[in-house]
């Protein structure tokens, strides 16, 4: 047996009616290698006119990566980083000490009929690095190796893998891949980290022979090595790396090892003392702090 755990997805409303498909944190598991959340945008079509914007909001502790299959992002941050995310490409924005930032419609895009759907990542930074300087990385989808395989292409967007290492920086061991599968293909992926992970958003795949359903997670044995093959072909990624270093708590858009610190920067969003996004007036309000939290 090949599988350790399947996570399925729950919907999660971003507010404005856009809602995603939450994989992880999971139930069963916070986290695989650094990733602990992932949510699969999408697909979702929008009328002429209508916004699916996200708002002004801080992190900290934490890196996201965005990655697009359809669609158009404009990111905004308070380090005045204004930075359109298009297909293929990998877009990494430290958070660390603490950063805000908006993700909304390209205004070119406004006036059409269109289509989003990607994937959004969080990875936790190592402890050592959790306080770092805020710092954003876009590497264009030119930039990303490929390896072409009989009846499949792996695009390399994090880490190393057959051979090919991605340019996109990261503070700890890290694997991300996109791996298109011709109809009846199938690839043999080993040497994998320890905690690694396989998730299908378009399409479905069979691994070592076994179905994995749509909108699920399958998070392989350490140290697996498997045969991921698709019928009527399919796209979809691997994710992992070494393990966290601690449990990490999490509330709303933080992240960190320290609950204090995570009470902190609440504090910080609520009385307007983080570094604002220029350009911006909005801001998505601080959600009440869990009740065990509260009452301590």
């Amino acid at each position: 047996m090949t599988i350790a755990h399947l996570f399925k997805s729950h919907d999660k409303d971003l507010g404005g009616g856009f809602t995603v498909r939450r994989i992880l944190p999971a139930a069963a598991r916070q986290s695989v290698g650094p990733f602990l959340f992932f949510d699969h945008m999408g697909p979702v079509e929008a009328e002429p006119g209508a916004r699916h914007d996200v708002r002004p909001h801080p992190h900290i502790g934490l890196a996201t990566v965005t990655y697009l299959f359809e669609g158009a992002i404009m990111h905004r941050d308070s380090l005045g980083t204004e930075q359109r995310i298009e297909p293929g490409a990998i877009n990494w924005m430290t958070a660390g000490s603490g950063i805000v930032h908006s993700e909304r419609t390209p205004e070119d895009l406004l006036g059409r009929k269109r289509r989003t759907h990607g994937l959004q990542l969080w990875a936790a930074l190592p402890r050592e690095h959790e306080e770092a300087p805020a710092a954003f990385s876009h590497t264009p989808a030119d930039r990303i190796p490929e390896v072409q395989l009989d009846g499949a292409r792996v695009r390399v967007l994090v880490g190393t893998a057959l051979g090919r290492t991605s340019p996109v920086p990261t503070f700890a061991d890290t694997l991300y891949l996109d791996v298109h599968l011709d109809a009846g293909a199938a690839i043999e992926l080993d040497r994998l980290p320890d905690e690694a992970a396989l998730y299908a958003p378009i399409g479905a795949i069979e691994i070592d022979g076994e179905a994995v359903a749509a909108n699920t997670m399958a998070m392989l044995e350490p140290g697996a090595a498997v045969r991921v093959s698709s019928r009527e072909g399919a796209r979809f990624v691997v994710i992992g790396g070494e393990p966290l270093d601690g449990k990490r708590f999490i509330f709303w858009n933080f992240v960190s090892t320290s609950r204090e610190r995570i009470e902190q920067a609440a504090h910080d969003w609520e009385a307007d003392r983080f570094v604002a996004v220029p350009g911006e007036t909005e801001r998505i309000p601080l959600p009440p702090l869990p009740a065990a939290w509260r009452h301590d």
